[in-house]
Formats: C-alpha cells, structure tokens, sequence
C-alpha cells in the first residue's frame, strides 16, 4: 500500500528479542518522514506460525493425514497519524501544494490535482 503511495519506505526485519515471544517473525513497514529526517514505523506484519491456532484450537485436516495446527499471521493497518504526514511532506511541491497522487483522487471524487498551501484569512 504504501508504494502504491508513492512513499519512500523500507520494511524491517525485527531482532529476535525484539520480536513478542509468540511470534517466529515480525516485520515492521516504515515510512520515511523528511521534517524528522527519519523514517516511522505505520504497520506490522507477524508470523505466529501455530501458536494462536494452538491457543484457538484451530486445525486444519489435510486429504489424506491427522489434523494439524493453522499458521496464522498478524497485520495491521497503516497507521493514518504517521501516513498523513508522509504523504503530505513526500508530495509537497517546491511552491507549496502537495501533489494528491491518482490513486487517491480516485477517492476523493472531482477536484484538483494539488492541494493548495493554508492562508491566513
């Protein structure tokens, strides 16, 4: 999602003890935001391999063979108090406007291609 932001991002693989016990891997997606010269984590993305289908008692039965165990992974959304920013400080225009790239136009019905800069009024 966030490349089709247009955001210059990268995905992280988190240190085994920095990863919850539960899980086997994490990765976190971050975004780069240019007014703290640093990137900011807006999801995360785990493998918990059996461990909640254990917790859950949630099997699967193979054709041929006893049940076993589901796999299951954990995602969250992008986080809109970071990805606002982003998008704003990524897309911003040397004369101020911001840039709304189509596949947000899209959502957002007619209008302009940029969004002018606030004035005081």
């Amino acid at each position: 999602m966030v490349e089709s932001l247009g955001l210059h991002h990268r995905i992280t693989r988190l240190a085994a003890e920095d990863t919850s016990a539960s899980m086997a891997k994490t990765f976190d997606v971050e975004v780069w935001l240019p007014s703290i010269d640093g990137y900011v984590e807006v999801s995360s993305v785990s493998n918990a391999q059996d461990y909640q289908a254990r917790r859950g008692n949630i099997r699967y039965r193979p054709a041929a063979g006893k049940a076993a165990y589901v796999h299951t992974l954990n995602g969250s959304g992008l986080a809109t108090s970071r990805l606002v920013p982003a998008l704003l400080e990524q897309h911003q225009q040397p004369d101020g406007t911001v840039t709304v790239l189509e596949v947000l136009r899209r959502r957002r019905g007619r209008g302009r291609e940029s969004l002018a800069p606030a004035t005081a009024g």
